[in-house]
């Protein structure tokens, strides 16, 4: 089940395996995404372009303050 935590006026969505993207995020949201090397902080730009940082956390509590930090920087 997805997870929709609003930081900053900023979504962070929290996908559970296999969900993808495209389908639950929209532009400006930052999707926390996990697979076997870890947890991977997605930006979702306009028209579902999708950036992340280039190596995943270790935890999901990490993932999700770097997120939080993430939405704090960009609402300034």
């Amino acid at each position: 089940m997805t997870t929709i935590i609003k930081h900053h006026r900023v979504n962070i969505v929290v996908l559970e395996r296999g969900e993808e993207i495209a389908r639950v995020c929209g532009n400006g949201d930052i999707a926390i995404v996990n697979d076997d090397a870890g947890w991977w902080i997605k930006f979702v730009g306009e028209g579902g372009q999708l950036d992340c940082y280039g190596t995943p956390y270790p935890s999901y509590q990490a993932a999700l303050g770097s997120a939080k930090a993430a939405a704090e920087f960009g609402t300034e």
